[in-house]
């Protein structure tokens, strides 16, 4: 588990870079002649080669047009588009405040059957009680969010919750103990949602992992991941969030979390756990 997820983003733009690359070589061109043709800098042809520029859409159009290759253009944009939409600044998204950012995620969570989440930082927003809910978004209201809408955001998650567990929907849930102990609100709310924590992990349709502290391991997952289906993986940063929907990175994560969810206890020891960390705040 040494994948560093901003990696993807790396890696996809090199891959568009390269493609771009081999269009130049394939029609013969320098890269000083291109640059000519297109009527822009030489530097500008050696940054979107590099990976280091992102080209626009018009900008790929030309690179097409002098290599006469029109008919790739609109697969390159595509592509391009795809890498520009992997990863989402916070503070984009949550401009115009947090309730944004919970609406924009409906529909991928409306759609998906099985769901799978690893949970270093805080309890899965999907099993969070309001007060745990309302306790986390307005930490992040106080540190990065212009706008206080924090109450709707709330209601959104919680809307959210009241879907996901209506339909015919599964969730396994791979969560540290660190989790448990940690200090993102008061006492008696962390309690109560420990205690929520135990009745979710009673349904069917969870299934609830904890990793114990004392687990021995090389290294864990640096940030917080949601799988949905097969079709696209989220990937929680400090600044914003990846989505990823290449199949070989999918798999990679669903890999991840297979090896994630063996280290963990589950059923009555995992309940153990929680209720360790229930007696420990006293």
């Amino acid at each position: 588990m040494s994948y560093t997820p901003s990696s993807s983003v790396v890696a996809a733009r090199k891959a568009l870079a390269e493609r771009l690359q081999d269009l130049r070589r394939d029609a013969g061109l320098t890269g000083r002649r291109l640059s000519e043709l297109c009527g822009w800098n030489a530097s500008k042809t050696s940054r979107i080669q590099a990976g280091q520029a992102a080209p626009s859409e018009s900008d790929l159009r030309a690179w097409c047009h002098v290599c006469g290759a029109d008919e790739q253009a609109e697969e390159l944009i595509a592509a391009s588009r795809a890498v520009d939409s992997m990863y989402v600044e916070w503070r984009r998204m949550e401009r115009s405040g947090l309730r944004r950012a919970q609406e924009s995620v409906f529909d991928i969570y409306q759609r998906t059957r099985s769901f799978r989440v690893y949970a270093g930082r805080v309890v899965p927003g999907m099993v969070q009680t309001r007060a745990y809910t309302a306790a986390v978004l307005r930490a992040v209201q106080r540190s990065r969010a212009t706008v206080d809408d924090v109450e709707a955001a709330v209601d959104s998650r919680m809307s959210r919750q009241r879907m996901l567990f209506s339909g015919r929907r599964t969730f396994a849930l791979v969560i540290e103990e660190a989790v448990l102990r940690s200090t993102v609100c008061d006492r008696n709310t962390m309690a109560d949602q420990l205690k929520h924590l135990i009745s979710m992990s009673a349904l069917a349709s969870v299934s609830l992992g904890v990793i114990p502290l004392a687990t021995g391991r090389a290294r864990s997952p640096a940030e917080d991941f949601y799988m949905f289906d097969d079709a696209q993986t989220s990937i929680e940063l400090v600044s914003g969030y990846l989505r990823l929907t290449q199949p070989g990175e999918i798999a990679m994560y669903a890999r991840a979390f297979s090896e994630l969810s063996a280290m963990a206890v589950h059923g009555e020891n995992a309940r153990v756990l929680i209720t360790s960390a229930i007696n420990s705040l006293g």
